[in-house]
């Protein structure tokens, strides 16, 4: 089970900071992914973090302002947010991957178990 929190109203150029917990399977073996999802749009790839937290991989739209980190002590995955632009703009999920010990992966079809999502709204 994954539950993420920490989203929010901001202004653009502003910060935050999404966690995201998991329980029910040992957290440390599977990589975790970030997705957000706007209103008629396909789930769209943020960024994802290897099992052991040493590689990360972003979408380009957001390469310089987003950093995904992982506390395995916490079972908890991290996504910190900056210099955020209306575009930005979305509900974002967590997913766990369906395999172990991964680099991580882009492709949303990979990840069994997903968030129930926290929105994000950036206002210009």
């Amino acid at each position: 089970q994954l539950q993420a929190f920490g989203g929010g109203l901001v202004q653009a150029g502003g910060s935050l900071r999404l966690s995201c917990a998991a329980s029910g399977r040992t957290f440390r073996m599977y990589a975790m992914g970030w997705f957000r999802q706007t209103p008629g749009k396909e789930r769209e790839f943020v960024a994802t973090i290897s099992s052991g937290g040493g590689t990360t991989s972003y979408a380009d739209s957001v390469k310089g302002r987003f950093t995904v980190s992982r506390d395995n002590a916490k079972s908890t995955v991290y996504l910190q947010m900056n210099s955020l632009k209306p575009e930005d703009t979305a509900v974002y999920y967590c997913a766990s991957l369906r395999r172990t010990w991964s680099v991580g992966s882009a492709n949303a079809n990979e990840y069994d178990y997903w968030g129930q999502g926290t929105l994000v709204t950036v206002s210009s």
